[in-house]
């Protein structure tokens, strides 16, 4: 899994160096959760600083409803097995798109492509350090 360096101007002053930025464990997880089974666009958001409602949003497409079921329950079933934990609050499974998973400090949300575009939460985040995942 390769972590490319943060988008936003802040967070290329802070990273300036080539290391990589280094992430809480179940942020790794997801990621490489969301990789497996090839989300599309998947991104970080570092939101300690702006609220309290968590730490870490993971936002990231799937190209079909299957493909968003089949992210959303990678997540679930990767993070249990290897952690022990359970996700907090599960919604939006039925409809398939936009899938919260909501593991308290970690909020990941898989949308299908036109939802994403819609609601923009990248956007709607901007002042966050941004990180995006590739493989």
């Amino acid at each position: 899994m390769n972590l490319p360096m943060n988008e936003t101007p802040q967070a290329e002053k802070q990273n300036n160096s080539a290391a990589l930025p280094s992430f809480p464990q179940l942020v790794t997880l997801v990621s490489e959760a969301l990789l497996e089974k090839k989300a599309v666009e998947i991104k970080v958001l570092d939101v300690r600083s702006l609220t309290t409602l968590t730490d870490f949003f993971i936002i990231c497409s799937g190209n079909s409803d299957t493909q968003i079921k089949a992210l959303a329950n990678n997540v679930t079933e990767k993070i249990k097995e290897q952690t022990g934990e359970q996700v907090w609050r599960k919604e939006g499974l039925g409809n398939k798109k936009w899938v919260v998973l909501d593991y308290v400090d970690v909020v990941v949300h898989i949308f299908n492509e036109e939802t994403r575009q819609f609601y923009a939460l990248e956007n709607m985040w901007n002042d966050a350090e941004i990180t995006a995942i590739e493989e």
